[in-house]
């Protein structure tokens, strides 16, 4: 068989290793019978020494039995576990499970073997050797580090007699305990659930090898000699499963004599003292031997007239065990695999009581104690070793879930959209967590919802916070809506971090010679001058060809060290995450530090900053640092785009974002799962939460899942930005929509008063009025067209208030349906939780097994004024658009420097279908004005704006803020709605 071996398998072997860190030695397929058991209580047949068959022929001695065909039962076994993981490959293709073996010692004699075993079956390995005098905390952390190692699927102890104490024996995790040496593996085998555990390989390969050779185990008497721990336990279990009587013994037991007489089988688990004479065990008796010594040249004269029934060797014992912990090792792999499928979760869902009349928010989310985030993550299928926590209630999600969920199909893709919104919302959050706590608390199917993060600026404005409502929020609702774990605020940094680049860059130029400037961006430190990685991929750029400083003629350090920048094409804004409108324009640099450098800028709110569509679209932390590479901050004076890249700040902008990037882990009042990750308002920017989420979260839930995503506003900007950038970002196609509707909102939009935040409803939105009602429903028709433009299927969702009468709930739903909707629901979330949207939940399930025929709206290529055109005609039904001449000339910049072929994301209004707030229903025969044009190229679309579209909010007569308090002595918030 070693002939097989690569030269470089054969000669990897352990030495006498110093104390120090473990030497890790890694091979495509090396395998390993460590940690199965043998002698005393360690079973580790690594640690054995190996007897050549010659050797075992020689020591059985006259009239003793041949040992059972041993070959063809491991070939058997290796046959069998190879076919088994052919099968798991052909739907698993990139699937191979891994082996660990932890090994202190430098006893390698059974390797070879191993190694065959391992290539005949197809398996990986990796082998980490320790000092052979580690000590039990230094053993235990490796084994740590396997537990947490989702690549390793098994792991086997080599490890001496002495080190197998049951603190380091139950510090390997059940699951990967393929020796059965745990407490749990060998408490499941006696309490009889076998196929729930592993068992021992050498208990296994012992009553294998004693039926094979045609003995009956039932009735007879077994005595077990000098066995210890786990071995000795599997031992007795099994053979009283075959109806053995059982004793155990050790060598210095007084009665041993008398018990050898009365045995009929004898299994000897540890090498045999020399003052134990052969004779005492008597003739005809079959011996199984698990020890080394045993069949040595010690056994001298003491064999002379013993004539043994039949004598099974310690090398078959070996060998037969080291197929089945093989055999083990896929059984293990095939296991892994089943949970990657993610069968419905064991969730513990968190009941309700709902209360009437309902309290606010606050008080609903403070009565309710939130399952322990750790807890959470474990029951959805998240590892340990994937998850961050903040506190007890929030956590980080690690990245490296997608590659081990990789081959996880995914789940279903619902979004939720709404009809063009009153002031104070239509409840397009609150029906995301209702229907996710229906689905997941009342129906059991697996489900999570995506939400953005929300903007402090709403927050202490006077929309409030964005958790969701009453009975169907996300909870602790003070944190999701304060803070959470600091996204906005490293978006902040890294945004103002570039726009002062951006500035001192000009001003640096402005003051300094081509040498002074080119001197200091390349100084000499410690008498070494060299470029840093990003400066050299600008010299790449540039086509300079050289890695010297030193070697670059005049010309080219002045083309490396100006980027020239126009000072009127600036483009990148300062950001705050407030409301502030006297932020709307102001003058830098008028300190005379800035020696007479000012100029007009802006601040923005923080969640309109392009960094924050450049995490919401982004699938990798690569991906990340390409996308901030590529945002443009202006042009120079040739009129080329000047990038975070050539300002040198890419590196410093992804380490401000790299936490950021990992979405946020929280939960439902009913405990089902939620992310909350990216949070770009629907109007100024894109308007949804993160890719990675979503994609996240579409393996967790498993194929037969859902995961519910919201869009911000109406579906004429969410769901449109939704269907035409995120989706072409994240190559993910949606199952259907679900469009949110209020008999309030539809009321405003059929000719009723305005609705204004923090002013009394009138009574018409108090009262039934069928006919405002009926008239109103034009709004939801066109945004039931505007969704079918996409091919997906529509649900409408009625967010019913108090209010609402019964007749004007009918209307909703018939007129829905007359215009096309698959169904339309009432929906009582807000008041009773999930069980209020149990119906929603159905319907969306139908519709979204019926599939979907998803379009996209119009073609990339496009140039960009007609891909304007057709979202403005298509989707805002307007009759024509007009640009102004500064739109117009960024245009014509923006397709002269190569982005043309961006889609759109257009800044309008989201009071309105048309580019006029006060302009309710369904607006026609308008001209849609583009004031201006940008261009997010890092995130990868342009952005029109429509008429005089702000992008930093103020705050009104009476914020919110006048209402939030925190109480000193509890810390408890107060006032947060």
């Amino acid at each position: 068989m070693s002939a097989r071996l690569p030269l470089f398998l054969r000669g990897l072997r352990c030495p006498q290793q110093p104390p120090g860190p473990p030497l890790r030695l890694r091979a495509p397929w090396r395998a390993s019978s460590g940690g199965g058991g043998g002698c005393g209580g360690g079973e580790g047949l690594l640690g054995q020494r190996r007897l050549r068959d010659s050797q075992v022929g020689s020591s059985r001695g006259q009239g003793s039995q041949a040992p059972p065909a041993r070959d063809s039962i491991v070939r058997e076994v290796i046959q069998n576990s190879k076919e088994v993981l052919n099968l798991l490959q052909e739907k698993n293709p990139t699937f191979k499970p891994v082996l660990a073996i932890i090994q202190a010692g430098d006893d390698n004699l059974m390797q070879e073997i191993n190694q065959n075993l391992a290539e005949e079956a197809g398996l990986n390995i990796t082998h980490i050797c320790l000092p052979p005098d580690s000590s039990e905390a230094e053993i235990i952390d490796e084994i740590l580090k396997i537990n947490e190692d989702t690549r390793v699927h098994g792991l086997a102890l080599q490890i001496s007699e002495n080190s197998f104490s049951n603190k380091v024996l139950n510090a390997l995790k059940p699951e990967k305990d393929v020796d059965g040496v745990t407490d749990i593996n060998l408490g499941r085998l006696v309490r009889g659930d076998a196929h729930e555990c592993y068992i021992s390989p050498v208990a296994r390969a012992v009553i294998e090898l004693l039926e094979k050779s045609g003995v009956n185990l039932d009735g007879k008497k077994i005595l077990v000699i000098g066995a210890h721990g786990s071995l000795e336990a599997a031992l007795q279990c099994l053979f009283q499963r075959r109806g053995s009587m059982t004793m155990s013994s050790q060598w210095k037991t007084p009665q041993l004599q008398s018990k050898l007489l009365e045995a009929d089988i004898v299994v000897l688990g540890s090498p045999k003292p020399e003052e134990i004479p052969l004779s005492w065990i008597q003739p005809g008796t079959t011996v199984l031997n698990c020890s080394n010594d045993f069949l040595s040249g010690k056994l001298g004269d003491g064999s002379l007239g013993v004539h043994l029934h039949g004598l099974i060797a310690e090398n078959d014992v070996s060998l037969l065990a080291a197929a089945l912990r093989i055999q083990n090792m896929v059984s293990s792999g095939r296991r892994w695999l089943r949970e990657q499928q993610h069968a419905r979760w064991r969730l513990h869902c968190l009941k309700l009581q709902p209360l009437s009349p309902v309290p606010s928010d606050l008080e609903i989310s403070k009565a309710q104690t939130p399952k322990a985030v750790d807890v959470l993550a474990k029951e959805i299928g998240l590892l340990a070793d994937e998850i961050e926590i903040y506190g007890k209630s929030k956590a980080k999600v690690r990245l490296s879930l997608l590659e081990r969920l990789k081959d996880q199909a995914d789940g279903k893709y619902v979004l939720v959209a709404g009809i063009t919104p009153t002031p104070l919302g239509e409840g397009k959050s609150t029906v995301t967590v209702g229907l996710v706590q229906a689905m997941t608390a009342h129906l059991n199917i697996n489900s999570f919802a995506c939400l953005r993060q929300p903007s402090q600026g709403p927050t202490f404005g006077v929309k409030g916070g964005a958790a969701g409502g009453g009975y169907a929020q996300v909870i602790p609702m003070e944190e999701f809506n304060l803070h959470l774990t600091g996204d906005i605020h490293a978006i902040t940094a890294a945004n103002n971090l570039l726009a002062a680049a951006l500035d001192t860059r000009i001003l640096h130029e402005n003051t300094q010679t081509d040498k002074a400037l080119y001197n200091r961006l390349v100084p000499s430190v410690n008498g070494v001058r060299e470029f840093s990685s990003i400066q050299l991929a600008r010299l790449k750029k540039l086509g300079i060809n050289k890695t010297d400083p030193n070697a670059l003629t005049k010309e080219e350090m002045g083309k490396f060290a100006r980027l020239d920048i126009d000072p009127s094409t600036i483009t990148w804004q300062r950001v705050l995450d407030t409301n502030d409108r006297f932020l709307r324009k102001i003058t830098i640099g008028q300190a005379p530090t800035e020696k007479g450098y000012s100029r007009q800028a802006q601040f923005d709110i923080a969640v309109a900053s392009e960094i924050m569509a450049v995490l919401a679209l982004t699938d990798s932390l690569e991906d990340m640092k390409e996308r901030l590479g590529r945002m443009v901050v202006a042009s120079d004076k040739n009129g080329q785009p000047v990038t975070a890249e050539d300002l040198g700040v890419t590196g410093a902008l992804t380490v401000l974002m790299k936490d950021a990037i990992k979405p946020n882990l929280m939960q439902t009042l009913e405990g089902t799962p939620v992310f909350v990750h990216a949070g770009p308002f629907a109007n100024i920017a894109h308007g949804n939460s993160s890719v990675l989420a979503d994609k996240i979260a579409l393996k967790l839930v498993g194929q037969e899942g859902f995961v519910v995503t919201e869009a911000g506003f109406g579906a004429d900007i969410g769901m449109e930005k939704f269907f035409n950038i995120k989706c072409r970002a994240s190559g993910l196609v949606p199952n259907a929509v679900v469009l949110v509707a209020t008999v309030r909102a539809l009321k405003m939009h059929g000719g009723g008063p305005s609705v204004t935040a923090g002013v009394p409803l009138k009574k018409e939105y108090t009262e039934e009025n069928i006919q405002l009602v009926a008239d109103g429903c034009c709004n939801l028709q066109k945004q039931i067209q505007i969704a079918q433009l996409f091919g997906v299927p529509v649900i409408v969702a009625l967010n019913v208030f108090k209010t609402d009468t019964r007749a004007e709930i009918d209307l909703v739903c018939e007129l829905a349906k007359r215009a096309g909707a698959f169904d339309a629901v009432p929906c009582y979330h807000w008041s009773v939780g999930g069980k209020g949207t149990v119906q929603l939940a159905r319907a969306v399930r139908d519709a979204a097994n019926k599939g979907s025929r998803f379009r996209f709206l119009y073609d990339v290529q496009l140039p960009i004024v007609e891909k304007i055109r057709t979202i403005a005609q298509a989707v805002y039904g307007a009759k024509d658009i007009e640009l102004s001449p500064e739109a117009q000339s960024k245009i014509d910049r923006y397709t002269q420097q190569g982005f043309g072929n961006l889609p759109i994301c257009m800044a309008k209004t989201h009071l309105s279908l048309s580019h006029e707030p006060d302009k309710k229903g369904v607006p026609r025969d308008f001209i849609l004005p583009i004031s201006d044009v940008r261009a997010s190229i890092g995130a990868g679309f342009i952005y029109p704006l429509v008429g005089t579209m702000s992008t930093m909010p103020g705050l009104p007569t009476r914020p919110c803020f006048y209402d939030i308090d925190l109480d000193t002595e509890t810390e408890q918030v107060k006032g947060l709605f």
